[in-house]
């Protein structure tokens, strides 16, 4: 046999044996008995990072209100309530009905209770010609009723009873506190008890409270007595309190007794005072005594941060006869600590504006109402045009119900419809 032919064979079945050899993993889809191999896969099981809840915002919603001012037709008021109630004297809890859903809608609710107690002497109310005031003991039932729970007594008429009256209405309040879960300051037994600072822990917000008077009516404390009232002018006591406050609570509320009575202006020396006790670390300032309601502001901090300043809330009740006098403000705001960083600020900031009623010239059925429940025709039937003695604005209406409020209370800051 030809060898190349040899040669030429044996290579050809080797490339044949190549070629089906190399083929035989190569299965035809549907030919009986072959199998189709399925190639297992596996998936990469990753596990969800694990996140921590965001830690939610603290909020204590707060109001406020002005002087709680209790005339002599205020407490007759309250006596004419109280008829044919077995052992009852005075009954003020009608005077306040129609804002109670306001003071109970609130977490912590503030009243600058302008009047003291003192039950050992005779209850006045500003009549016979003296600015001289002692309440009776059931307007603090009616207040506490309403749902106040912090009470500022900081003001010009805590000697109108002399040195023991105030001792006593300071132990008088003192026990309403104990009983009733209150935070009572501005007027102390001594020295210590005016620097212990008050704090009010609501919805884990802790709130500090301080108070300061700018005078009492030209008395002073007699200088063998320990009780304590700091004054305006302190003002080297007022920094280190405000700064002990603010370290010692998420928020700092002051309340000012300052300014002049009978006027919406805003005096430079408060503006001054304002910015100080805002920048010392204060949050909110509550002004009151001027028995006016004034403009508010914000205040910016050196540090970025604001506090806010409502200049006077006005009264809250009172018997006057100028209309300026009968218009007040509620404050009305959210103290929030922030979940994640802690810092604390303000929010929903305004003032509900709230009227003094009575029906005619003897201030019968003497009653406070928010803006929101009253009507122009309770305006127009105001008895202030007939009350004695008349005052220099016995002239009320809608309209000037309206034009206080505009006047006085920024329109950003109005919250008519609460």
């Amino acid at each position: 046999m030809n060898l190349k032919k040899i040669y030429s064979f044996a290579v050809t079945v080797a490339l044949l044996s190549v070629i089906f050899t190399g083929c035989g993993n190569n299965q035809t889809v549907g030919q009986a008995g072959d199998e189709i191999p399925v190639q297992e896969t596996t998936q990469a099981t990753t596990e969800e990072p694990t996140t921590e809840p965001v830690p939610e915002d603290k909020r204590v919603h707060v109001i406020a209100a002005g002087d709680n001012l209790i005339h002599y037709s205020v407490y007759k008021n309250a006596e004419a309530n109280a008829y044919g109630q077995d052992g009852v004297n005075y009954d003020f809890k009608p005077i306040y009905e129609n804002v109670k859903y306001l003071v109970e809608s609130a977490d912590v609710a503030v009243l600058n209770q302008e009047t003291i107690i003192s039950e050992s002497n005779q209850v006045r109310g500003a009549d016979g010609g003296q600015l001289i005031f002692n309440s009776p003991p059931e307007v603090a039932d009616a207040v506490i009723d309403l749902g106040f729970d912090v009470f500022t007594m900081a003001n010009n008429h805590l000697l109108d009873m002399g040195a023991y009256g105030l001792e006593e209405s300071i132990n008088f309040w003192n026990k309403k506190a104990d009983e009733n879960n209150l935070t009572v300051l501005g007027a102390y037994l001594n020295e210590e008890d005016s620097e212990n600072i008050r704090i009010r822990e609501v919805n884990g917000v802790k709130i500090a409270f301080l108070a300061y008077a700018e005078h009492i009516n030209g008395f002073s404390i007699p200088a063998d007595s320990s009780l304590r009232v700091i004054m305006n002018y302190e003002e080297d006591v007022i920094e280190r309190q405000i700064k002990k406050a603010n370290e010692m609570a998420d928020a700092v509320i002051v309340s000012a007794h300052w300014g002049v009575e009978d006027t919406h202006e805003v005096s430079d020396d408060r503006i001054e005072l304002a910015n100080k006790m805002v920048n010392w670390g204060a949050d909110v300032i509550l002004g009151c005594h001027t028995h006016t309601a004034e403009t508010m502001e914000w205040i910016p901090r050196d540090d970025g941060t604001r506090g806010f300043v409502y200049y006077s809330m006005g009264n809250f009740v009172c018997a006057q006869t100028d209309n300026f006098n009968l218009v007040g403000e509620m404050p009305d705001f959210d103290i929030v600590v922030d979940g994640v960083t802690g810092e604390t600020r303000l929010e929903d900031v305004g003032a509900i504006p709230t009227i003094v009623h009575y029906d005619d010239g003897s201030f019968s059925n003497l009653r406070v109402y928010p803006y929101s429940k009253y009507t122009p025709e309770l305006a127009g039937s105001h008895g202030l045009p007939y009350a004695y003695p008349a005052g220099s604005y016995p002239q009320f209406s809608w309209d000037i119900v309206n034009s206080i409020i505009e006047n006085n209370i920024p329109e950003e800051f109005r919250k008519m419809d609460k």
